[in-house]
């Protein structure tokens, strides 16, 4: 890696370039003051106002991913860009046209020189570049964080601490620590929306073993990354625990721990919700090194 490759996929997440009407870049669905994902809308938007399937992702820690997207699509860090690039519904181009686009560029040929020694724009270049931009996204300092590491500001209320208990023991086994998430693809008791008809995994692999089950989001930062779940149906996080509380339905290829509902208090629910908020990292949300690149 080096700091102009960063820069250069810094300036492409930014850029609306890589869209076919020149309407939309990667940032128009990854805020980052909202841990990298859209909180405006349930659904992603992309060009012409046309609208996807599923509420945008989270980016962060991405270089302990085994997989991307919300069904495991992609299967490695370099290629996941390809999905929105291509998609008909986000930015419905190729990296043929964003190569060519690209080349016709003077800013980008001295960019791609100064990262590459060569002003040449390839595919894999492009790449190369945004993936060194969002491999960087990560976060790893809030209150949980300096908790764990006995740093100073780290220091939890008993609520925060009761939070974490209780956090342990009923959500922990699929939202594992340190990076909440265990990358593995569960059915947590969603009931089938209608009209989106999204089997999630089973699209995949087209094993029937795989149906309703997606993969498991990280909690970091959580509290900024409404609406929550793969369709964006749950607008805060008391209906997330709601669901998981009363809501689950129930199907061959439901989770095995959550056959039995979440049994908790009204004090326990909101010790979690308290708890919840110390995965907030506001170094990560408001790091000047991630926004947008005024300065190219």
């Amino acid at each position: 890696m080096s700091e102009s490759e960063f820069q250069l996929g810094r300036q492409l997440f930014y850029d609306p370039i890589l869209s076919r009407d020149e309407s939309i870049s990667c940032a128009s669905c990854h805020l980052q003051a909202t841990g990298f994902t859209h909180v405006d809308h349930d659904l992603s938007h992309g060009i012409e106002g046309r609208i996807g399937t599923r509420n945008s992702m989270a980016l962060m820690n991405l270089a302990w991913n085994t997989s991307f997207m919300w069904d495991g699509g992609v299967n490695h860090i370099e290629l996941q860009a390809l999905a929105p690039i291509s998609s008909e519904n986000e930015m419905d181009s190729s990296l043929k046209e964003v190569v060519d686009k690209l080349n016709d560029s003077q800013k980008y040929k001295g960019l791609y020189f100064n990262s590459y020694k060569d002003s040449l724009v390839t595919g894999q270049k492009t790449l190369l570049a945004l993936t060194q931009f969002v491999v960087m996204l990560n976060s790893y300092n809030s209150k949980y964080d300096k908790y764990i590491r006995n740093e100073d500001g780290g220091v939890f209320t008993q609520q925060e601490k009761n939070g974490l208990i209780s956090f342990r023991n009923h959500c922990a086994s699929c939202h594992t620590e340190p990076l909440f998430t265990n990358n593995e693809f569960h059915n947590n008791g969603l009931t089938l929306d209608p009209y989106l008809k999204d089997y999630g995994r089973m699209q995949i692999t087209n094993n029937v073993n795989d149906s309703l089950k997606f993969k498991v989001p990280t909690l970091r930062n959580i509290q900024f990354t409404p609406p929550y779940m793969h369709d964006g149906r749950f607008e805060s996080l008391k209906a997330v625990i709601t669901h998981y509380s009363s809501g689950i339905t129930h199907s061959s290829t439901l989770a095995e721990n959550l056959k039995n509902n979440l049994k908790l208090t009204h004090k326990e629910e909101v010790d979690l919700l308290v708890f919840l908020r110390t995965l907030t990292d506001k170094d990560f949300l408001f790091n000047n090194r991630f926004s947008y690149p005024y300065n190219n």
